[in-house]
């Protein structure tokens, strides 16, 4: 196991013991596994992000404190939190990843999951990448608002 996936392990049991949320200090963190704070930085840049249903809040000095909360998908907010998410553009890939996401927290079903991606696909919207994906993010916070509904 690389030092990315030990942080990540670590950072995701100390998120679940904590019922959802972990405030940690880089600094701190970095000299208990032997690492430098930029790794704890790239692993929470990288794997807690909006997309992977984390919020982040960072607090400047002090030894760099960051707070992580998952977004629980148990209450149904893991839906709102992707409409609060999504801004005015969006990419395919980036729609793929909220929706592997809804899927895997059971918030949709398999075959909403290939309709919604069908949708969002550069062929089903036939305009040129700046519109098109203006065009993605509001298709796709429909979408979910139109769930969220059911």
């Amino acid at each position: 196991m690389n030092m990315s996936d030990a942080i990540e392990k670590l950072l995701l049991d100390m998120i679940k013991e904590a019922g959802g949320s972990v405030m940690i200090k880089r600094n701190t963190l970095a000299t208990e596994l032997n690492c430098v704070p930029s790794q704890i930085n790239y692993v929470i840049q990288t794997r807690f992000t909006p997309e992977r249903g984390y919020t982040i809040e960072s607090r400047r000095g002090g030894g760099g404190g960051v707070t992580i909360r998952s977004v629980s998908h148990e209450n149904s907010n893991y839906p709102m939190h992707i409409v609060n998410t999504v801004g005015s553009v969006l990419s395919y890939r980036t729609a793929a990843v909220f929706i592997r996401n809804l899927l895997d927290y059971e918030c949709i079903t398999e075959r909403e999951a290939r309709i919604m991606l069908g949708a969002l696909t550069d062929n089903a919207l036939p305009f040129p990448s700046e519109i098109r994906d203006r065009a993605r993010a509001r298709i796709f916070k429909n979408m979910i608002t139109t769930l969220i509904g059911r």
